[in-house]
């Protein structure tokens, strides 16, 4: 059963990505909790050397 609140809102009711943790609540794949709803996530640059230096490449802001 969806949470129709969460329908209401905007927000993602897809199935979320197990094991992944997401706070950025601007992006498209996001479900209104923590989790990520993208079919994948692609994270990068190949060149990254510390945590700092990577981005979700998969990340698309929502549109007002």
């Amino acid at each position: 059963m969806m949470d129709t609140n969460k329908e209401a809102s905007g927000c993602d009711t897809k199935k979320h990505i197990c094991g992944i943790v997401c706070n950025v609540t601007n992006c498209v794949h996001h479900d209104c909790e923590t989790h990520c709803t993208a079919k994948e996530i692609a994270v990068g640059p190949s060149y990254a050397t510390t945590s700092q230096d990577t981005v979700c490449a998969t990340f698309k802001q929502k549109k007002d």
